[in-house]
């Protein structure tokens, strides 16, 4: 059985942050927010993390992430790119958005040999998360057998404007059957999202479980993804060609929905920090210092 592998899908802009929020330090040592997920990852048992980034960041990148923990992970770079597509298709006129997650996990392909975890560059997703998601991995699940670590949505909001979750609906044997996209969450309290601008809410209960695209994955996932691009494109181009996203809680419904996979849901209590606006940052950077005095964190991690 090969050791799992961690994905970090690091190419996004951060639109609504204003910037590289994954180069952003939130640590006293200049620390970025994946700082802190490779290290849970590596205590839990991950020894090598695959970097999904655009060309024009590489070096950057390099020197402010990867250089820190190649000492510790073995690190490898693939390269999220627009006009890597299936043959017979080209990048639409006027096209600058990247096609969204499921693509820039094909990306990481040719390092993956064996069962994967994947996450976002920018998302806190705390230390009990990739404990449950890596044991999961070392199980020798089937090869159509995934996994997702599924939150609170209480846990997951922002004190500023609004998120996009996928809202889970979990089986009584603890299988996801479907994910609903809620493009518009507000903290509330209670939480409550619109799909009309504003003008209606309708409220969910706290304990509601969302995703927060941390998946457990065999090569298997990538295969599909890889055979279903084609039908993507042809839909996508005649419909929403500039930005329309290949996204992969999308995908992984439709394999649930199809019969063609099943994905246990791995409950997690750990609360969620992100910096999806700048006004998040203040709260990121009071909560790793938290944790860091009360020695969940050395102060420098990579020492």
């Amino acid at each position: 059985m090969k050791k799992p592998v961690l994905v970090i899908l690091a190419a996004g802009m951060g639109s609504r942050y204003g910037g590289l929020k994954q180069m952003d330090p939130v640590g006293g040592h200049g620390q970025v927010i994946l700082d802190y997920s490779i290290y849970d990852a590596r205590l839990a048992g991950f020894e090598t993390v695959v970097f999904v980034i655009k060309d024009e960041i590489e070096a950057d990148f390099k020197e402010r992430v990867g250089s820190r923990i190649e000492g510790s992970m073995d690190v490898r770079y693939a390269f999220q790119r627009m006009d890597e597509l299936p043959e017979g298709y080209s990048i639409p006129e006027g096209r600058v958005k990247p096609w969204g997650t499921a693509q820039a996990a094909l990306a990481a392909q040719p390092f993956i040999d064996g069962p994967f975890a994947i996450i976002n560059a920018d998302d806190y997703y705390g230390r009990s998360a990739f404990q449950v998601i890596y044991d999961y991995l070392s199980d020798s699940p089937g090869q159509d057998e995934y996994a997702m670590v599924a939150y609170r949505l209480e846990n997951t909001v922002t004190d500023h404007g609004h998120v996009a979750r996928g809202v889970c609906q979990v089986g009584a044997d603890g299988l996801l059957t479907g994910i609903v996209e809620r493009t518009r969450i507000e903290k509330g309290p209670p939480p409550r999202f619109t799909e009309d601008g504003g003008r209606t809410w309708t409220q969910l209960p706290g304990d509601t479980m969302v995703s927060m695209n941390f998946w457990g994955f065999t090569p298997s996932l990538l295969d599909q993804a890889r055979a279903r691009f084609p039908d993507f494109l042809g839909e996508a181009l005649a419909s929403n060609p500039l930005k329309a996203e290949y996204l992969l809680p999308t995908l992984v419904g439709r394999l649930i929905q199809q019969g063609r996979a099943t994905v246990r849901a791995l409950s997690s209590r750990d609360k969620w920090y992100g910096v999806t606006y700048q006004e998040d940052k203040p709260t990121v950077t009071s909560a790793i210092a938290r944790m860091t005095a009360e020695g969940l964190y050395p102060h420098s991690l990579w020492d």
